[in-house]
């Protein structure tokens, strides 16, 4: 059974390389993916990949909820949801979903909202067209980039610590 010192070392990997890969490239679905993967030692391309989309609200749209809360939501989901050999079993969308709300109930706690454009104008003061490059500019100059680093970072280890939890419930 892991202990508590376990938990918090990899919950505290996950926030360093999300938040570590947030800076270096963006893309904050994937940099929650890539840190929670690194910490639980999972190598799946194919998720990562997924989430390239769903950044910034759904295609830097800002309409949408947070990128890495849907990157989060993507690694609960690759480890207990459901596979397609069960798709008629609607037992087996019930452990994802509920730990995948949990997340979302824990992220809003801590920022209020689910939707990205609400949460940048929480963090940064105003919603950013990341598309138009003095927007871009602009995001950069009012530090979007170590914001919603710590951001992704600190969902990558809420994700992280649900995932461990539950595998130490099973165990």
């Amino acid at each position: 059974m892991q202990n508590e010192k376990s938990l918090n070392e990899k919950s505290d990997k996950a926030f360093e390389n999300a938040k570590k890969y947030e800076m270096r490239g963006g893309g904050c679905p994937q940099c929650t993916i890539a840190g929670v993967f690194d910490a639980l030692e999972i190598e799946n391309d194919d998720v990562f990949k997924a989430g390239t989309g769903l950044a910034d609200g759904v295609g830097l749209t800002g309409d949408g909820h947070c990128g890495a809360l849907s990157g989060g939501v993507m690694a609960i989901s690759y480890m207990f949801g459901r596979d397609k050999k069960d798709f008629g079993d609607m037992r087996k969308l019930v452990k994802a979903n509920l730990l995948s709300k949990k997340l979302h109930d824990r992220f809003v706690e801590k920022y209020g909202s689910a939707r990205c454009a609400d949460i940048q104008t929480s963090l940064i003061g105003r919603f950013y067209n990341l598309y138009d490059p003095s927007e871009l500019a602009a995001a950069a100059k009012a530090g979007m980039m170590e914001k919603c680093s710590t951001l992704v970072g600190e969902v990558a280890r809420m994700t992280t610590r649900i995932i461990l939890e539950e595998q130490q419930k099973k165990k």
